[in-house]
């Protein structure tokens, strides 16, 4: 997706994005870029500020003594970011998140690794209560710099019609 952008006045544009529900496809795949590297900081103080107290996050030697030999980012925090960066994709517009399942983390993020995203379209429907509203369903995917899933999960958001979103 390219930056869009709207007319507001005369020889003035506003930045315009995320979908509004006419504007998502089945079977689309949105990638979310840019990456986002991620740094000891980034997870010391998302542990912290979450009040996980689990050492493989945070202390050195114990994570030298684990199987993976270093600390391993806080799955939360991957969740975080992946979702933070598909928002500009899916969810700009939403109304609200309804759902999120099936979230599976295969492999471990690590301390400088990049992440990626990308979303696919698995279902979009009217709204039965909400007329100016629909219902979308996507994947989302995260990948470190060399192409290792490290999660996905569904997520389900309630999106405006064209001419219904907050601000046009």
């Amino acid at each position: 997706m390219s930056v869009r952008s709207d007319e507001v006045a005369k020889g003035r544009y506003r930045e315009n994005f995320g979908r509004c529900f006419e504007e998502f496809e089945i079977g689309a795949v949105y990638e979310h870029r840019p990456g986002r590297t991620v740094s000891e900081a980034d997870n010391t103080w998302f542990t912290l500020m979450t009040m996980n107290q689990h050492p493989l996050h945070f202390d050195h030697d114990f994570a030298s003594k684990s199987e993976f030999g270093r600390p391993v980012v806080n799955s939360c925090l991957t969740l975080s970011i992946v979702t933070g960066m598909s928002v500009s994709d899916v969810s700009q517009k939403a109304i609200a998140n309804l759902g999120w399942t099936d979230i599976r983390m295969p492999a471990p993020v690590f301390h400088g690794d990049t992440l990626t995203a990308e979303s696919e379209v698995l279902d979009k429907r009217e709204s039965s209560s909400r007329p100016t509203q629909g219902i979308v369903t996507v994947e989302t995917r995260g990948y470190k710099q060399d192409g290792t899933l490290v999660i996905s999960y569904r997520r389900t958001v309630l999106v405006p019609k064209l001419g219904h979103a907050v601000g046009e």
